[in-house]
């Protein structure tokens, strides 16, 4: 038997070395999981992991070509734009 990877599955990999892999650190992502604009993520029994895939895809969606560029956030338009604003009531 051999101790190749297969590769059809996916590679986790923990909160730890998610962070180390992105720069950031461990608290960072953590926040950035409760957030909602962080990588995806899994639960696999109590633990949090990540495919290096999804990391992959987030880093890319981070990409900016100006700093006057603003994120979308779940395929909203921007508000900053369109001249609407949210309220809450």
């Amino acid at each position: 038997m051999q101790n190749e990877p297969d590769p059809d599955w996916p590679r986790f990999v923990r909160t730890e070395e998610a962070a180390r892999l992105l720069d950031l650190s461990p608290r960072t992502l953590e926040k950035h999981r409760c957030g909602g604009t962080g990588p995806v993520y899994r639960k696999l029994g109590g633990r949090v992991v990540y495919t290096i895939a999804d990391l992959r895809v987030w880093i890319e969606g981070a990409a900016r070509q100006s700093t006057s560029e603003m994120a979308k956030a779940s395929g909203e338009p921007d508000r900053a734009f369109t001249g609407t604003a949210r309220t809450s009531r």
